[in-house]
């Protein structure tokens, strides 16, 4: 319930965090992360839950932000691997709930429809 880009900013003295990393791929989770950012950031589309979303293209163009994409990896799952090892990235607050992988399709299901408090779900073989 809370405004995520308030809480950016309430976090970085105001200016907002210098880069952001959108990893759903809805126009909401865009827009998030285009509001989340200082003048000037970079925010890195990595999602593509949905094959095109609205984009807001006035803040981007006035905020002077860089869009860029991505897609599978270039190099960097050691460095995330070693941020999370060292405690610098909690991914425990990212985690909705660990499910059996027999269940998957419901859960799956669960995140399409969008139930409230769902964020991230793993699959356990």
């Amino acid at each position: 319930d809370e405004n995520i880009a308030e809480q950016v900013r309430l976090h970085t003295q105001g200016r907002g965090a210098d880069v952001a990393f959108e990893a759903v791929g809805l126009g909401e989770t865009l827009r998030t992360a285009i509001a989340s950012v200082r003048r000037g950031a970079t925010v890195t589309l990595i999602g593509n839950l949905s094959p095109t979303v609205e984009l807001p293209l006035q803040e981007v163009v006035t905020q002077q932000l860089c869009l860029q994409g991505s897609c599978a990896i270039a190099g960097e799952y050691p460095a995330v691997l070693d941020m999370i090892a060292a405690d610098r990235i909690n991914v425990d607050k990212l985690i909705s709930t660990a499910a059996p992988l027999a269940d998957g399709a419901k859960w799956f299901k669960r995140l399409y429809d969008k139930e409230p408090g769902l964020m991230k779900v793993i699959l356990n073989p």
